[in-house]
């Protein structure tokens, strides 16, 4: 099934009911109230399950900063919150609360699930113009909402709110979390590299985009990943990040299962079989100055790695194995590289984060990236050399060429990126 968001003009209320399959259960989404006859300039959706201990907080919090953001003008705002029928009656909790907060929407959905699918539902019962999504457990920190709206009043189509900029990052998250978050990134990058690159957390759930830049656009969501089908499917021109902090969760349990790394992979496969990122507005655009800056640090890193795998592995000198040599040779060119891409490819970035501890980590995270590219180097190497029996160093010289891009992209995408948090 597929989904349509309608362009909703000012003073209306539209949805499409061949569309919609959940059930609207209170009566102020009556298109006949005097509140649906008056502009709403964001509609922000929280998808809901088995969230009752959350739901008041959040209510609270969020209508406070919104009052306060909007000048106490409630009809600037709606907020709406979608619940997939939760035993916990999460939307009862919701109905309970509505007497003191009149910009409050419930939606119950019954016969139909999944997070992704509850954010359009939400969106195309909504008037906004700036479309917004929030977890309900507290774990996006809502005062970063204020920066979002800011960002869209600058003119950005979408604004994102990333844990790899300036200001974000994770509270506690174990190695396994993080590894498993980095390695889906990295996992779209290759599949979807002109939809997951242009953003630097495309794992996020916390972000707005404009009405007009994904309504009428068809969406097939699968999973918890609705940002990926709003980059894919959309008409996004302008993006924008705010850095936040990804907060533990308070009360309730987590519901993040393998299950969702499942559906992440078919969600990318489904969007690249299908040619949807042909829709994007921009392609993507290589910074060819900073890759160029990087190929002569390359460059600075072949002589270092010929260097070291003659000394290692030629007859009159130690005469060590070809892959021994070559894996000692590359991490050698890997500290080179590291400390030249540091100080002039990378400046401007690096010089936000201070401190050796940090230059550590953008080294591990460098090297991490790189040993991977050894590896395809090597199997490059060992395939010319003893399969095509290309002189070793031509050979080696091939590989290197060809792991260059693997190198730089990734760089670019992960190594440098901000995500100490204070």
């Amino acid at each position: 099934m597929s989904y349509s968001l309608i362009p909703v003009p000012s003073g209306s209320f539209q949805v499409n009911e061949l569309l919609f399959s959940g059930e609207i259960i209170e009566s102020n989404f009556d298109q006949d109230s005097q509140h649906q006859k008056q502009s709403v300039n964001f509609s922000l959706i929280v998808p809901t399950y088995n969230e009752s201990k959350n739901l008041a907080k959040l209510v609270e919090i969020l209508t406070q900063l919104l009052n306060n953001y909007f000048n106490d003008s409630n009809d600037n705002y709606e907020l709406i919150i979608v619940d997939d029928d939760s035993p916990d009656l999460t939307w009862q909790v919701g109905l309970d609360l509505m007497p003191n907060y009149p910009q409050l929407r419930i939606m119950r959905r019954q016969g139909e699930k999944g997070l992704s699918t509850a954010v359009i539902r939400g969106w195309q019962a909504s008037q906004g113009e700036i479309l917004g999504v929030i977890d309900g457990d507290l774990q996006h920190p809502p005062e970063t909402l204020l920066k979002m709206l800011d960002e869209t009043v600058k003119g950005a189509d979408l604004v994102v709110a990333s844990r790899h900029v300036e200001g974000g990052g994770v509270s506690d998250w174990g190695f396994i979390r993080r590894f498993l978050s980095r390695g889906a990134q990295m996992l779209g990058l290759l599949i979807l590299p002109n939809v997951i690159g242009r953003v630097s957390d495309p794992m996020s759930g916390y972000f707005m985009v404009r009405r007009r830049a994904i309504a009428n656009y068809p969406m097939n969501p699968l999973g918890y990943k609705i940002l990926i089908e709003v980059l894919g499917r959309g008409n996004i021109a302008t993006v924008a990040e705010v850095g936040y902090v990804f907060q533990e969760r308070q009360e309730g349990e987590s519901k993040v299962t393998w299950r969702q790394y499942v559906d992440y992979i078919l969600h990318l496969l489904r969007l690249r079989s299908r040619g949807r990122i042909t829709k994007l507005r921009e392609k993507l655009r290589v910074p060819f100055k900073r890759f160029l800056s990087f190929g002569i640090v390359g460059f600075s890193g072949v002589f270092v790695d010929m260097a070291i795998l003659y000394l290692l592995s030629d007859a009159s000198t130690l005469g060590w194995g070809l892959t021994r040599s070559k894996i000692v040779a590359s991490e050698v060119a890997i500290l080179n590289n590291f400390l030249w891409n540091d100080i002039w490819t990378f400046r401007d970035l690096s010089s936000q984060q201070f401190g050796w501890r940090k230059r550590i980590k953008r080294f591990v995270k460098f090297n991490l990236i790189c040993l991977v590219g050894i590896g395809l180097n090597l199997i490059i190497l060992n395939f010319l050399y003893n399969y095509l029996h290309i002189n070793k160093y031509l050979a080696n010289l091939m590989a290197i060429a060809i792991v260059t891009i693997w190198n730089f992209w990734f760089n670019l995408k992960l190594s440098w990126r901000v995500t100490q948090t204070k």
